[in-house]
């Protein structure tokens, strides 16, 4: 063993807690001081003196609330939204369906709903580019965001 690097031992190194205990140990220090001992922690004396007021499942639920809320208000805002001045570019349509409404005149939820409801299919069908499948897919997006079209028996 190395000479002179070992610490000093103290066979009789004094304990304080905080609480007023004290007890004798063995230690490289002569005195030692402690918050906390197993006279007042409270696993030992069955007392529960630090309590958590607000558990973590309350902090979960809290931010779920919160996120629930702001939900609430983005549906608020977009039911709030006029939707008949939805851009038609927002149906999901193909983009040629789209440049091919745009060209014609029609940029707007409300465009094509009046072009339904006043002349019917026939006068999107009149319009160049667009076929049975794209009038299908027009007329299925504007249900899907609760326009009432005509049937194709009661228009024209």
């Amino acid at each position: 063993m190395k000479q002179s690097i070992h610490p000093n031992w103290y066979p009789e190194a004094t304990v304080t807690c905080a609480c007023g205990n004290t007890w004798k140990t063995g230690a490289t220090v002569a005195e030692i001081r402690t918050d906390i001992c197993s006279a007042c922690h409270p696993f030992f004396t069955g007392e529960q003196r630090i309590v958590d007021t607000e558990g973590q499942v309350d902090r979960f639920l809290k931010r779920l609330q919160v996120r629930d809320n702001k939900r609430a208000e983005q549906q608020q805002r977009d039911a709030a939204r006029e939707p008949e001045n939805a851009p038609i570019s927002e149906f999901g349509l193909e983009r040629k369906f789209v440049s091919a409404l745009n060209e014609a005149g029609y940029q707007t939820a409300g465009d094509l709903v009046r072009l339904l409801t006043e002349r019917g299919e026939e006068a999107l069908l009149d319009v160049a580019g667009i076929g049975r499948k794209a009038v299908a897919d027009v007329k299925k997006a504007l249900a899907s965001r609760g326009f009432e079209l005509p049937s194709a028996d009661t228009a024209g």
